[in-house]
């Protein structure tokens, strides 16, 4: 009886399926992202899996991925200026294999290393920049993808940052929530000035990046992204951001940096 009704129902799950492909391909009027312009790639030189976030400093290009078949965490540095692989940390805790979108603050690379499933397990891991050591770990009951850091202060989203933690390091304030103000799936983030900005998927051709005020999480700014192969969007991996310069990591390796200068905020 059930395998009747599977058989009797598949013609129309098919016809659903298509009709919600169709209605979320990609649109060929979109740019790479709205209110940018493109002034490069650089390609990453250095073996990489599922990318997950990006940073830069004066000298590096820091990555996460995740290798899916060996179920393995990884940060990557490469050089800024040639994309040569420089060092690689494995990350991996135990049943948690997959970091996130990353950050720098004080001398520290911030990741997020979770359990692959919503609703599970996550350690934040501050990690010396120069030495690679690691500094001190926040062992948190639920998969965060991405964290952004500044001074005493993480902000870091679950699972498509359905929800914010917000951390006070000095422990003077207790672990707290706040709900997305956005529809967009953040995978990486970062503090700039009063502002968090944000970026991530809206759908598997498109995305966002959000300026958020900080700490009212007032969404300000949104600027669209659109694809950059048959199933990703320019935001839907890494993001960073210097001044107008914004960088995003879409592809998994072999990767590029694309570099965009944005438009003059209106």
């Amino acid at each position: 009886m059930i395998r009747k009704t599977m058989r009797l129902t598949l013609p129309g799950l098919f016809l659903v399926l298509s009709s919600l492909l169709i209605a979320a391909s990609p649109d060929p009027s979109q740019p790479p992202i709205e209110q940018a312009t493109l002034l490069g790639a650089l390609k990453l030189d250095g073996e990489l899996f599922h990318v997950q976030g990006l940073e830069l400093d004066s000298r590096r290009i820091w990555v996460t991925s995740v290798d899916l078949t060996n179920r393995k965490a990884y940060l990557h540095a490469f050089d800024r200026g040639t994309g040569k692989l420089l060092r690689r940390l494995e990350l991996t805790d135990g049943v948690r294999y997959h970091p996130g979108g990353i950050s720098i603050s004080g001398g520290s690379i911030w990741v997020p290393v979770a359990e692959m499933r919503a609703n599970s397990s996550a350690v934040l891991v501050e990690i010396d920049a120069d030495s690679l050591t690691v500094r001190r770990r926040i062992h948190v009951s639920d998969h965060l993808g991405c964290v952004a850091a500044s001074g005493t202060t993480l902000v870091s989203g679950n699972w498509d940052s359905k929800l914010l933690y917000i951390f006070d390091l000095t422990k003077k304030v207790p672990v707290r929530t706040v709900p997305n103000p956005s529809g967009t799936h953040y995978q990486d983030m970062k503090f700039v000035g009063d502002q968090l900005v944000a970026g991530g998927s809206l759908t598997l051709w498109s995305g966002a990046v959000d300026w958020i005020d900080w700490p009212t999480m007032t969404v300000r700014r949104t600027l669209r992204a659109g694809a950059v192969g048959p199933v990703r969007s320019y935001t839907g991996e890494g993001m960073a951001i210097e001044g107008r310069d914004l960088y995003v990591l879409p592809e998994d390796g072999p990767s590029r940096m694309f570099h965009f200068r944005l438009d003059a905020a209106g």
